[in-house]
């Protein structure tokens, strides 16, 4: 399973032309239910839900269509110019060559007339070859890769069941994709974070391969369910991205990294760019193989069909789908946040952090993140170099 979250261009809670709601603008697509990696860190095979047990290898033709259409409908209904569609999994190239090109062919061609379609699709890279690259680039689909650093990092958790790691064939996938003929299909590289694993080895590795963008991903994780914590420090996680934060200053930003981003555009007053920050309600759900609507993926680490809505392609419409509690709570912004978070100075950049990780059986998702301190340092850390930027910039322009 290719762990990813969806990105964000746009506020999140800004609605759609003539909209009375918010509008979905991005669609995780699960093409196949399967995966090829035993990632042990993975949220879908390894946390509390386990639902993918029933659901259908592969995502059907009526399925596809079907979601396909209502998509369109909602894009119509709400006058969006571009909306995201993201296939994903399990392992999404499970579902083969012939599958994915008219799956993509009924994306683009229910779309055509309504708005811009930015297909994606999100891997862990071990089948990719020539074939599945020629398919992109003839439907414009751009491809994010999981590669956890270089081969120690990256084979720690992501693993074959048969113990063998997927290392090789990470860097053979990211190679592929950066060959002459295929330039620009890459979209990014997706690392989630182990803070055993070296901080400055891992990011050195990521950039050797010149990515377009690095993603850093905090591990699943909720309150019953915790994060491994280091000895040595209360907050590895943000003691880690903060050493290659550090060098990502000094070398003046080489690589879009864009939890960095997000936190910065988050201090300048912009929009977040991940939905583990800021406050801005979420624009995406999910649809499974079997054609289920759900919420968030990362809900999956939190209990058993914490995701689900009840609510089908077939019998619902998107606009269905927003109006479910769930989705209407998490548009209350700050008010949906426990009272820590409230009172706390950083809430509008930390936002609580991402949803999921705030869950404890006993309360629910009215919790600070299992992640509270880490994100709290992080966050101060950026608020620093933020004003350190802007001194900077001020500077420069009375120099000038």
């Amino acid at each position: 399973m290719t762990q990813a979250g969806p990105s964000r261009s746009i506020p999140a809670s800004e609605p759609g032309v003539g909209s009375p709601e918010p509008a979905f603008r991005q669609f995780v697509v699960k093409v196949h239910s399967r995966c090829d990696l035993a990632c042990d860190h993975c949220y879908v095979y390894e946390h509390a839900d386990h639902s993918w047990r029933d659901r259908p290898r592969v995502m059907a033709r009526d399925v596809v269509a079907r979601t396909a259409g209502r998509i369109a409908e909602h894009a119509a209904t709400h006058g969006l110019d571009t909306v995201h569609v993201i296939l994903h999994g399990g392992e999404p190239l499970l579902a083969g060559h012939v599958r994915l090109r008219w799956m993509a062919e009924e994306f683009r061609s229910a779309l055509d007339g309504h708005c811009r379609l930015d297909l994606r699709i999100q891997t862990n890279g071990v089948r990719l070859d020539e074939h599945f690259c020629e398919l992109f680039r003839e439907y414009g689909m751009r491809v994010g890769v999981s590669v956890d650093g270089d081969r120690t990092a990256h084979d720690r958790h992501r693993r074959f069941a048969d113990g063998r790691g997927s290392h090789d064939r990470a860097l053979r996938a990211v190679r592929l994709l950066q060959q002459p003929g295929h330039r620009g299909l890459l979209a990014g590289l997706l690392c989630t974070i182990d803070p055993e694993n070296d901080p400055l080895r891992t990011y050195s590795a990521l950039l050797e391969l010149d990515p377009p963008r690095i993603d850093f991903l905090l591990p699943h994780a909720t309150w019953d369910t915790p994060p491994a914590r280091l000895e040595a420090s209360a907050t590895p996680y943000a003691d880690w991205l903060i050493t290659i934060a550090d060098y990502w200053f000094a070398t003046e930003c080489p690589v879009p990294v864009r939890l960095f981003d997000s936190l910065l555009s988050l201090m300048a007053g912009g929009p977040s760019l991940v939905e583990s920050t800021g406050i801005s309600s979420a624009d995406h759900v999910v649809i499974e193989t079997d054609g289920a609507f759900e919420q968030t993926d990362s809900l999956k680490t939190a209990y058993h069909r914490a995701a689900a809505t009840g609510m089908t392609v077939f019998s619902h419409s998107l606009d269905e789908v927003a109006d479910h509690p769930g989705l209407r709570e998490r548009r209350r912004g700050i008010a949906d946040l426990c009272s820590t978070c409230r009172s706390c100075p950083e809430v509008k950049v930390c936002g609580g952090g991402l949803y999921a990780h705030r869950f404890r059986r006993q309360s629910g998702f009215d919790n600070p993140s299992v992640y509270c301190r880490d994100l709290m340092k992080l966050t101060s850390y950026f608020r620093d170099r933020f004003r350190l930027l802007k001194q900077t910039r001020q500077t420069g322009r009375k120099g000038a």
